[in-house]
């Protein structure tokens, strides 16, 4: 569930009149008044709305009403698991056994899913039930061999999986987690993306040089186009709009950004990052660019207005996977080398880390790993 932040007059969404019945906020606010404090307020609502409240006296200095998440889950490689962070308090609430090398991973846009890529020799995909308590692995998929980036389309329907070592890429049908095509694209695939109309399916070939553009519509799904980019290209992520790419090239230290829209796609912009980066993720609103830089341990911040960067946030070692929340106001970064997660506050100035989550052991989370 969307994060927030803000008090609202109305209650949540999942209130029920059967659970509440007669509740309202002039209900509350007049057994507040009636000289009743906190608790007789807060004792009308149900107990997962209530988070703690520090008192003085009888006037609360912070009362703060909202069910908990969105959920970050982060890969790690070495622990073989997943760390569920919530968002909403930037604590591990769970951590999911895989048992191998979790690498790649993505949420689906309902939050309920989470696929995991795990890359052995011959790989397959976790799919992780996040409406479980604990979240659990409720199914395991075969791929290709060394699978590594995995992007979910926004209807939740088709689940891509890049496999490094077949030079593959694997669609899943989550609807009974089957794999319905395998497509040929450049040598060793690494990152993935899916734009949001969900007809075309980016892939970095990290090996060629190059980003395959794959028609999924089509059957079977067929490249339409092949994208010179830099050199190395990891990391890919396409904007809200669906009219950009943007591509971490860890080798030339820069950023391609594709117009998606030109026939074919062509490279429009470069734009020098740190060293080595990987990680991409585009904001809601589309007007920034995150980038990991691996080896400088830093975030690039990219304005897309301009193709400018306008800020550069120090995180913990050797940064990879980076996800944005989907209020747009915080990223998240799995550092490889610090065994922890790095939260920036996305819209202080300049952008700066505000928190500081410890997780498993290599944590990769090459993906959109918050839903």
């Amino acid at each position: 569930m969307p994060e927030n932040d803000d008090p609202k007059d109305d209650l949540p969404d999942d209130a029920s009149p059967k659970e509440t019945p007669g509740l309202s906020r002039r209900r509350i606010l007049k057994a507040l008044a009636a000289g009743g404090g906190v608790a007789a307020g807060t004792a009308l609502l149900p107990e997962r709305w209530v988070k703690p409240i520090v008192e003085y006296g009888t006037l609360p200095l912070h009362a703060h009403v909202s069910p908990t998440g969105p959920y970050a889950y982060i890969t790690n490689w070495n622990s073989g698991n997943v760390s569920v962070i919530d968002t909403a308090t930037n604590t591990v609430v769970a951590t999911v056994g895989l048992g191998t090398w979790p690498f790649g991973v993505a949420v689906n846009s309902a939050g309920t899913r989470v696929y995991v890529a795990d890359h052995v020799a011959v790989g397959v995909v976790k799919v992780i039930d996040a409406t479980m308590t604990p979240p659990a692995v409720v199914a395991t998929v075969g791929v290709g061999n060394g699978p590594s980036g995995v992007a979910v389309d926004s209807a939740g329907s088709r689940v891509y999986v890049n496999n490094q070592w077949a030079d593959t890429v694997s669609i899943i049908r989550t609807s009974d987690n089957t794999v319905v095509a395998t497509v040929n694209v450049g040598v060793f695939p690494s990152g993935v993306a899916v734009n949001p109309a969900g007809d075309r399916v980016y892939v970095a070939n990290q090996t060629s040089n190059t980003v395959s553009a794959i028609d999924v519509t089509t059957i079977p799904p067929t490249v339409v186009a092949t994208v010179g980019v830099g050199t190395g290209p990891y990391g890919i992520a396409v904007n809200p709009a669906g009219d950009r790419v943007y591509v971490a090239n860890w080798q030339s230290n820069n950023v391609s950004v594709i117009d998606a829209t030109a026939i074919p796609p062509t490279v429009v912009a470069t734009v020098a990052v740190g060293i080595s980066p990987e990680g991409v993720a585009v904001n809601p609103a589309g007007t920034l660019v995150y980038v990991t830089n691996q080896f400088n341990g830093t975030v690039s911040v990219i304005r897309t207005s301009d193709n400018t960067v306008i800020a550069t946030v120090s995180v913990g070692n050797t940064p990879k996977g980076i996800a944005v929340n989907p209020a747009g106001t915080r990223v998240y970064v799995a550092n490889n080398g610090s065994n922890n997660v790095s939260v920036i506050d996305a819209i202080a100035t300049p952008p700066n880390v505000i928190a500081t989550v410890g997780v498993g052991a290599n944590p990769f989370a090459i993906g959109k790993f918050i839903g």
